[in-house]
């Protein structure tokens, strides 16, 4: 199963993937200061971090003054998201594709899934669970692989589907094969505007100088053609 595949991927490089997440340029420099820009101030507020990873921004977001609940697929990621933060936190093994049945109607004020809803295939549960577990007028901030980038990087032939895809990813150690699936940006958009969010903001991010330092190359492609794909969508019903 390919949800089986995005699991043994991610649990094998976790280590690597945590040791690097710092200062990483395409996660540290141009992911997270773009997808951050989007949050509301989250002092004394209630974060759901979906799909947490080793837990760096729930530490991020914890320094603010937030209260956050993180979850992962991975086991490995959510025991480094706990060592990462100590005490702070509550993190708990879970899949972003099924009900969050865990999270009580309307007790979080900002869910955060961050470069993690491509692994998604049918996107409509889970816009619906995020829409559950929002307070009235609560954000939805999302960042994920930009749609026409992925069109052009998968030389695909079906823009309007949504398709199975796999890349050789070698950033994290040794290679792995990444499962995800490539949408059209109407496919990003409509499950957001069909349950009950209005989109409040999109950005289509360039990095930021410290990139440059670390992989001037793809710091100018990047300020080129997006890679990634920025959005906050705010629950209206």
């Amino acid at each position: 199963m390919i949800k089986e595949d995005i699991l043994a991927a991610y649990e094998a490089m976790a280590e690597k993937y945590n040791e690097l997440i710092d200062h990483k340029p395409h996660n540290a420099y141009y992911d997270r200061p773009n997808t951050l820009k989007l949050l509301p101030e989250v002092a004394g507020k209630i974060v759901l971090d979906a799909a947490c990873g080793p837990g760096k921004y729930a530490e991020i977001l914890m320094e603010k003054g937030a209260q956050v609940i993180g979850f992962d697929l991975s086991p490995r990621m959510v025991q480094l998201a706990k060592e990462r933060n100590g005490s702070n936190g509550q993190f708990f093994v879970h899949d972003l594709a099924q009900p969050m049945e865990m999270i009580q109607t309307g007790s979080c004020d900002v869910v955060l899934c961050a470069l993690a809803m491509h692994y998604v295939e049918d996107w409509t549960n889970t816009i619906r669970e995020f829409h559950r577990v929002l307070k009235p007028g609560g954000m939805v901030v999302i960042s994920i692989e930009h749609p026409f980038f992925e069109y052009t990087y998968f030389m695909s032939k079906e823009y309007f589907s949504v398709e199975h895809v796999k890349a050789t990813w070698s950033g994290f150690g040794k290679k792995i094969e990444m499962n995800s699936f490539r949408r059209s940006l109407q496919e990003c958009i409509t499950p957001f505007t069909s349950n009950g969010f209005y989109i409040s903001e999109l950005i289509e991010p360039r990095p930021v100088e410290e990139f440059e330092k670390l992989d001037p190359r793809h710091y100018k492609e990047l300020n080129t053609f997006p890679a990634f794909m920025c959005m906050s969508a705010v629950k209206t019903t």
